[in-house]
């Protein structure tokens, strides 16, 4: 019967080692690099990392002519993603198209192209083609 008794006491010993293991590793481990690494990271660069097709293009512009209000976009932004709120890739329409959203109203240079003879030419230059052929008539 002790020897029952001293196999209950181990068992209950053990298992109480066990579950201080497994609190100590629910428990938040302090910062490693990798997490002090996105901590300190820049907004703009977390930022830069999920945008895709053209939005560098779309995000430039926005500071350049909107610098303060896009600052604090980018800041927002920036919050989101880390939190794992945003976690798709922002391509430069969805961008532009948060930034009208908010009342800025980003302009894009754009530019058409149209084929002719085989080739694609811009729509300027077809049309001031068209109107240099038109006066030679």
């Amino acid at each position: 019967m002790s020897e029952d008794s001293e196999l209950e006491r181990l068992k209950a010993k053990r298992l109480a080692e066990m579950q201080k293991n497994i609190s100590t590793k629910k428990e938040p481990e302090p910062t490693t690099d990798n997490t002090k690494d996105t901590l300190s990271e820049n907004p703009r660069d977390s930022l830069i990392k999920v945008l895709g097709f053209r939005g560098s293009e779309v995000l430039e512009n926005a500071e350049i002519q909107f610098p303060n209000e896009t600052k604090m976009i980018i800041q927002k932004l920036s919050e989101l993603i880390k939190s794992g709120e945003i976690n798709e890739t922002i391509d430069g329409g969805k961008l532009l198209t948060l930034f009208r959203s908010v009342g800025l109203n980003v302009r894009m240079a754009t530019k058409i192209n149209v084929e002719q003879d085989g080739k694609f030419v811009s729509l300027s230059d077809k049309l001031s083609n068209q109107s240099s052929n038109d006066g030679d008539d």
